[in-house]
């Protein structure tokens, strides 16, 4: 993805990315304090919101192709495992059920295939939110924040269901977070974001 003169106001902040390249197939971090902008990018890059000014160019991908993990899981009042599927049936993909089967494995959440999906606990629930968002394969993967306000045990678990989804099926990552330590081992490059503006 390359992103150049990028513009956008929002109330008095100021978004402005002179450039930007995330080189595909990488995990990248996105990094700064709260009203850096982190989270207005990720919306221009999935196309929430639009751009004032300048350009983002996903290189042949289709913006069915990206997806976004919010910090709080937008979950549907119906099972885990219809909540998986739901991006399948939206493209118009049969579930493969060996490998619904094998994503709640990897989450720890085969047990709770059947469950109603608010009755999670709040890790459980980031875990079904990030297989929603894996399920059908996307190129492009955007996460705000979501490894912020989980327990240790929850946070550790997805950083592996990453590690363990881009061995699988080699994508582009961008994780948004203010705290770079969740990041150590995790991510190929570093991004550093102050006032709206890139610091690299």
């Amino acid at each position: 993805m390359i992103i150049k003169g990028l513009e956008k106001t929002v109330g008095d902040f100021k978004l402005y990315i002179d450039e930007l390249y995330l080189e595909p197939g990488k995990i990248h971090g996105l990094v700064g304090h709260n009203g850096a902008g982190k989270s207005i990018l990720l919306k221009l890059m999935m196309g929430i919101m639009e751009p004032d000014a300048g350009s983002i160019d996903y290189e042949g991908l289709d913006i069915k192709e990206v997806t976004l993990m919010p910090q709080t899981p937008y979950l549907l009042h119906t099972s885990v495992y219809e909540n998986i599927v739901f991006p399948l049936k939206l493209r118009g993909i049969q579930p493969d059920e060996t490998e619904i089967d094998r994503l709640l494995e990897m989450a720890g959440l085969s047990e709770q295939k059947n469950q109603y999906a608010l009755s999670l606990s709040s890790g459980e629930k980031q875990k079904l939110s990030f297989l929603r968002a894996v399920v059908f394969k996307p190129k492009l993967i955007l996460m705000d924040e979501t490894l912020s306000n989980l327990d240790p045990e929850s946070e550790a678990a997805i950083i592996e269901m990453i590690k363990n989804t881009q061995a699988d099926q080699k994508a582009t990552w961008v994780i948004v977070s203010h705290q770079l330590e969740n990041k150590k081992g995790l991510c190929d490059e570093i991004h550093h974001m102050s006032k709206g503006a890139m610091m690299d």
